[in-house]
């Protein structure tokens, strides 16, 4: 295996999903591992979830749930991102549940169904304020009713998605929920049924019992890591990503040694310096450059000059205990003396989801096992 790799800590997967299923039973949660599961690995962490209480899957494109159901998972897939019309014959042939918002998408599905004589199943969003992809709030009502009355188009379920749910104050994530369920009172009224009824992100099932509805859809939290500093922590997980490396290479170097390009550090002093086999490319940011930290037999030290493609470099200082072919926490657990993803977020001002997507395909993930 390569030097620099990804270790996803299968069993922090498994406790945050049995911490989750706890906080929202009796709903069921639909494990969300959109983007490869978040840097993690879509196939192992979407066995674990399901092994550990998750009953739903949720992905975004397409292509993600066909990938799922090569690798032989058979529970169910919603796919949140819609699709094209040359991509829905797909949905039938792998059998996917697909999110609909438009009436030309309902009619075609219905086309579709009734050529194959296969029925789909279909989860229609409502946009209550979200602003992306959704049918308008106001139009939802006349709208589900249409694809309700659909040969061949089955409606399974019923959702929205949250804008500020992460933050402290929850006025405009209470006005989303109080739309969503006028909605779905009007369509008690008028006897539509809609098996599952679902809204909860991670911020809203940690603060916001009032959401779990049928169905929670955990995304970040399910990997470790809260959506933002203004949530509360009332579910307790664990970090399942631990970004590795090794040292490749030891030289000391006297004082005014420029290190990298563009000559952003020079050594002030004689130290050693330890050189790693990771850069932008595998995903350690180049805003990294000159800040960040690695931890190298439970020590901290400086990333020095600029992050490059494929190598960093790191300042030693003064300790003589760090040899080539030592290991190397990129970023870790607090437990570990490692830099943190909460770390990098507050430093670089981005959140945790960007973090753990930054590992790219050319780092191999390593799985410690359940």
């Amino acid at each position: 295996m390569r030097p620099t790799f990804a270790e996803i800590d299968l069993s922090a997967i498994a406790f945050n999903i049995k911490g989750i299923k706890k906080r929202v039973h009796p709903a069921q949660v639909m494990a969300v591992v959109k983007a490869d599961g978040y840097g993690h690995g879509a196939i192992q962490v979407a066995r674990v979830a399901i092994e550990n209480g998750a009953s739903y899957l949720g992905v975004a494109l397409v292509e993600e749930g066909i990938q799922l159901r090569q690798q032989g998972i058979q529970e169910p897939i919603l796919v949140f991102g819609g699709a094209f019309e040359e991509q829905l014959k797909s949905f039938f042939d792998y059998n996917l549940e697909i999110t609909v918002y438009k009436e030309d998408t309902a009619n075609k599905l219905a086309e579709i169904a009734h050529e194959l004589q296969k029925p789909i199943d279909v989860h229609i969003k409502v946009d209550t304020g979200m602003g992306r992809v959704g049918i308008p709030y106001e139009k939802s009502v006349s709208f589900i009713e249409f694809v309700n009355n659909l040969e061949g188009v089955s409606l399974k379920g019923l959702y929205t998605h949250f804008a500020t749910s992460d933050e402290k104050d929850k006025q405009y994530a209470n006005l989303q929920l109080d739309r969503f369920m006028i909605i779905i009172s009007q369509l008690e009224k008028k006897s539509i049924h809609v098996p599952l009824k679902h809204a909860a992100n991670s911020g809203a099932i940690l603060d916001m019992p009032e959401t779990y509805l049928d169905m929670v859809r955990p995304g970040v939290m399910m990997y470790g890591f809260y959506p933002s500093v203004e949530t509360t922590e009332s579910v307790a997980i664990k970090a399942a990503m631990t970004f590795k490396s090794r040292v490749s290479y030891i030289k000391e170097v006297p004082d005014n040694t420029s290190v990298s390009y563009g000559r952003k550090f020079i050594t002030s002093r004689p130290t050693r310096l330890a050189t790693l086999p990771v850069g932008y490319a595998d995903g350690y940011n180049r805003l990294l450059s000159n800040k960040g930290i690695v931890t190298i037999r439970g020590n901290k030290f400086p990333v020095i000059g600029r992050v490059c493609m494929d190598l960093i470099v790191v300042d030693l200082g003064d300790d003589k205990t760090i040899q080539e072919g030592d290991e190397v926490i990129l970023f870790g657990r607090e437990e570990d003396n490692a830099f943190t993803v909460k770390e990098i977020c507050n430093m670089l001002n981005t959140i945790p989801y960007e973090v753990t997507c930054w590992v790219s395909k050319r780092v191999p993930r390593k799985y410690l096992f359940v």
